[in-house]
Formats: C-alpha cells, structure tokens, sequence
C-alpha cells in the first residue's frame, strides 16, 4: 500500500465556540475527499478561551480521531498560536485556517496540487473581502507600505491562510524571535512560493479578536521586524537638522558681525527651533525606544508559549521530563508545556 502524506490543519482557537463545530462540518468532508492521498490531522490550539471552546475541543476530540488540542495557561496572542500549532504538528505539510472561516476550507485542494508541484508555501490571496471600506482600505495600504520598508518581498494582499512545507516547518523552528511576524519570517526563508486567489467570506458567527489596538501592534511588529528604516530616517533626519542649527547659528552671526545691523530679538524664531528640536528628540527616542524594547523582551529568554493541556495526544514516557519541572533550557523557539517541551 503506497504510503500516504499527512496534513495538519493548524486552527488558533480564541473564544470561538460558535465556531467550532461549523468548522469542523466544513473541514471532515474535504479531508474524507482527499482520503485515498492524504491523512489529516487537526491541531487546534487554545489561546486561552475562556467561553468553554477547550472543553468543546476536548469532547469533540472523544469523537474525530483527527482532532488534537492544545491549551495555552492564558492568551498568548495569534501569532505565537499559530508557531506553536506548526512546531507541535506531525504533518508533511502544514494548512493554517482562522476558526471563523472567512477562509474556505475548500481550497485545501488547490494548495495540496501547489504544494505537491514544488512550492514550499502556498499562500492565499484575498482577491476580495466583505468588510468596510476603511478597514479594507487600510490593510491594503499597510501591506505595500510595509513590502516597500521591508529587506524582504512580502506578497501583498496575503493574510495567515496559508500551507507550508516540512521545510519550511524545521527552518521555522530554528527562528528564536518574542515578537514573531510568521509572514515575513516565512518570505525571509526564500523557499519557493506561489499565491491563489480567492474571495473572502464575511464573519457570520461570533466577533472578530483583531481589533484596531492589536492590528497596529502587529503592523508594528511587522515594520520593526523587517526594517530598519525608521532607525535611518531619524539618523538622517537628525544630520539633516543638525547643518540646519549650523546655517542658521552662521546666518545671525554672519549680521551680527559682518553686517553690524541691529537684529531683532527672535523670540518666535528661537521659540520654533526649541520646540522642533524638542518634537524631533522626542520622535527619536520613541523610535529607538520602539527596538531597545523589543531588545529587552528578547533577551530576557521567557517562555515563547505555555501549554496547559493537552487532548488527542499520546502519554509522556517515563523518561521524558516531570511534568511538574520546568523546561530550564527551552528550545529556540522557546515553547515551554506543562506536560513536555514543545518543538
């Protein structure tokens, strides 16, 4: 019998009970489909719900062999759920979908033909979403803004509905960053990749968990992490300045001494130049604060994720560590569970 490829689907779980089970209706038939090919594997992960989705999970994993849970200690964020679900899964290849599914489970098939063709990531393009104007307006001027600052080429109109590679999988697990921004570090690996197009579905259970606050701090992590653009501009913006103070300090000495005419006091002229220098000072400082941060968070080695629970896995063996000693050398990517090191 020849030997069939696994799949895993990674599913990052937050307060999405309604979800749940519409999901799962719309992902068994496209794995039964593609039985004779591929097994599946569902990996949910639980970014610490607090509305019953883990205890909806662990029942539902009782009844799909194909459904294996993780449950974090508390919310860590989507894009260490993500990492976290591709470090932990057993597939050949690896499908990323939102629980909400705005991304048709559908294209599973168009993805697996990309993949099995040579492509180590295969990526959904939105061609169309249902959302307002602004908000649609604004996601697409922050992926050109951030592929023009970034060293790497970010494809443009691709959010986190995606397949990779076992390749890609193991590259991913050697990446040791707290503020991970998976599509660029993704792009960063330059494996081959291609996009399909598709039409995105409106949300019709529940409330999106990305608002405004969290998708300008992952734009932020996005910019920071792939730039550093904004750390030259201040440089530059500062030299600029600098010969601006010296032209003007030469201009009022110049008619000071050479013309010897009397020059008024200045006030407004000094007042404008303290309050720039004091505005650009302070734009700077937030600028370096913005890396220096992030430096800090980095080298203070804490755990990247925490597992809690774990559903639909096989029993730790006995010479596998404590379940309750702490991983005291975590792994690059710094997955820590309270069961065994992720990884």
């Amino acid at each position: 019998m020849k030997h069939k490829k696994l799949v895993s689907v990674i599913v990052p779980v937050f307060n999405e009970i309604e979800n749940i089970d519409p999901l799962l209706e719309r992902l068994d038939p496209v794995s039964d489909r593609l039985a004779e090919r591929y097994d599946f594997e569902y990996v949910f992960i639980d970014d610490g719900s607090d509305d019953g989705s883990f205890e909806l999970l662990a029942k539902r994993a009782t009844e799909n062999r194909r459904i294996r849970v993780l449950s974090f200690s508390r919310n860590f964020g989507f894009q260490r759920a993500i990492i976290t679900g591709l470090l932990e899964c057993r597939g050949d290849a690896a499908i990323q979908i939102d629980a909400d599914l705005q991304d048709p489970p559908e294209m599973f098939v168009e993805f697996l033909e990309q993949w099995e063709a040579g492509n180590d990531v295969v990526y959904g393009v939105r061609r169309g979403r249902r959302e307002g104007r602004l908000e649609n307006f604004s996601r697409r001027a922050f992926y050109r803004v951030i592929n023009a600052l970034s060293e790497d080429h970010l494809p443009p109109d691709a959010g986190d509905f995606r397949l990779v590679s076992r390749r890609v999988i193991e590259a991913l697990d050697e990446v040791d960053d707290y503020h991970p921004y998976l599509r660029g570090t993704i792009a960063s690996f330059g494996f081959s990749q291609t996009g399909v197009e598709y039409d995105r579905s409106a949300r019709e259970r529940g409330e999106s968990k990305l608002r405004w606050r969290k998708m300008v701090s992952l734009g932020a992590d996005g910019i920071l992490h792939h730039s550093v653009l904004p750390l030259r501009i201040a440089m530059w913006v500062g030299i600029v300045m600098i010969f601006a103070m010296l032209a003007g300090i030469g201009i009022y000495v110049y008619g000071k001494t050479v013309i010897n005419d009397e020059l008024p006091p200045g006030l407004a002229t000094t007042v404008v130049l303290i309050m720039t220098s004091i505005i650009l000072n302070a734009l700077f400082l937030a600028i370096i604060g913005a890396y220096v941060g992030r430096i800090y968070q980095q080298v203070k080695r804490r755990p990247f994720t925490i597992v809690a629970d774990r559903v639909g896995y096989e029993p730790v063996s006995e010479s596998a560590s404590s379940a309750d000693e702490p991983v005291k050398d975590p792994p690059e990517a710094g997955i820590q569970s309270g069961a065994e090191p992720a990884g």
